[in-house]
């Protein structure tokens, strides 16, 4: 992993002793080296190793080029060929790959129009998971009890009845997306001011929020923190977050080169849930086990591989 993080150039082969189990049957990658990618954080890093997996059980040699920082990096390396292939999240494709500033409320349609704008850029997005990684806002028990939201409407609410109330532990990045804080904060009508707002890493909102430290922290709706740590999620009942369905992204001359990689990667994104996704983020995130470990674990476990 520590090689793979390292930048666009860097990679190493996985070494997986694994043969086809539901999946991969007949070895229809034989002969294909193909260079999969991901982001450096833990969900990414479990992706990432699933679908590297996946490929050598179908035959083929894999180059392990997970953990890049950032959104664009992984991006940027399946658009220009240096990777063929990386799980990436239908709503950042939308708003910050091909630059839309509103979500298409329906997950499917999201998923279809950026498949159809993203065609144009030689990237071909197979059909997505379950798993939607969203944002939301989170608080711990005792809050909960203290104030009583569940929804996002209600904490706008109480914003304005009691300003003092609402403390926000947030990313440096959610502090500044268009999608992100501002934008939830127009869309709710909810005046938080400045000095309510902490930016922090995001392991660490996860423990100040579970402290009380602040009233409600920035989570990402499949980390397996919020079960182990008992968190409340407000729901989003405006429906202002996007859909960030995980889906295959694939350079589209991979693909043209690979036709069998969708018929090895499909029934794995269909099994793909935020259930499956907080399960395995909690392995590595509570547990501490290795994300490449977790992915091959899950992958036996459900006789995908052997």
């Amino acid at each position: 992993m520590t090689a793979a993080a390292c930048g666009l150039t860097s990679g190493s082969p996985m070494v997986d002793d694994v043969e086809p189990g539901t999946i991969g049957r007949g070895e229809p990658l034989k002969g294909a080296k193909l260079t999969v990618t991901s982001k450096s954080f833990t969900e990414q890093l479990i992706l990432g190793a699933i679908m590297g997996i996946a490929f050598e059980a179908a035959g083929a040699e894999v180059v392990d080029r997970t953990g890049i920082q950032g959104s664009i990096g992984s991006r940027e390396a399946v658009v220009k060929g240096e990777a063929d292939a990386g799980y990436e999240y239908t709503g950042t494709a939308w708003i910050t790959y091909l630059g839309h500033s509103d979500p298409i409320v329906d997950p499917h349609e999201q998923w279809e129009a950026v498949r159809k704008e993203d065609a144009g850029n030689g990237v071909t997005w197979l059909p997505p998971s379950r798993l939607d990684n969203t944002y939301a806002l989170a608080m711990n028990q005792a809050n909960h009890r203290k104030y009583r939201t569940n929804t996002l409407s209600e904490v706008a609410a109480l914003s304005k009845s009691d300003p003092s109330a609402v403390t926000l532990c947030v990313e440096v990045e959610f502090a500044n997306r268009a999608d992100g804080l501002r934008g939830m904060e127009k869309t709710y009508g909810m005046d938080v001011p400045s000095r309510n707002i902490t930016q922090m890493d995001t392991g660490i909102i996860y423990t100040q929020t579970a402290k009380g430290s602040c009233t409600y922290g920035e989570v990402f709706t499949t980390d397996g923190r919020i079960k182990s740590m008992h968190l409340v999620v407000m729901d989003d009942d405006k429906h202002f977050f996007p859909n960030y369905n995980a889906a295959p992204m694939i350079n589209t001359k991979a693909l043209k080169k690979w036709p069998a990689i969708p018929d090895v990667l499909d029934p794995i994104t269909k099994k793909l849930d935020n259930a499956v996704a907080r399960e395995l983020n909690a392995k590595v995130d509570v547990d501490g086990e290795d994300p490449h470990q977790v992915a091959l674990d899950w992958l036996k476990q459900e006789g995908f591989v052997k």
